[in-house]
């Protein structure tokens, strides 16, 4: 049984950072493409980093050059590092894992799994 559990959400100024961990079990965490995914009130969900299993990241445009996604394979954890953080990055932060190793096709056919999610906020 899969389950993905995110830690690390709170409230920081505007410019400030913040590292989201995402722990996972129940599978093989390093074969899996692995993502985090954030839904702000109001708005569709929205993918914002990924990373495969060869460790390969890819990352929205929204969030390039601030964000950082990556995984400790001997601690099953994946992190998000966030940094000059913006009021409009407040949302809700999904950890998801995707079955195929490469995350262009677990997102095209769907990511497997997910977590509860952590809530950021961020403050003007």
């Amino acid at each position: 049984q899969v389950h993905l559990v995110e830690s690390g959400g709170g409230t920081v100024q505007a410019g400030g950072s913040l590292r989201l961990s995402c722990v996972a079990s129940g599978y093989t965490f390093n074969t899996y493409c692995m993502g985090w995914f954030r839904q702000a009130p109001g708005k569709e969900r929205e993918r914002i980093a990924t990373i495969d299993s060869d460790s390969s990241t890819d990352y929205a445009d929204s969030v390039k050059g601030r964000f950082t996604i990556s995984k400790d394979n001997a601690k099953n954890t994946l992190y998000l590092q966030m940094n000059s953080l913006k009021p409009e990055d407040t949302a809700m932060y999904y950890c998801t894992a995707g079955e195929d190793g490469s995350c262009v096709s677990s997102y095209y056919y769907g990511m497997n799994y997910w977590g509860k999610g952590t809530l950021v906020t961020i403050s003007s």
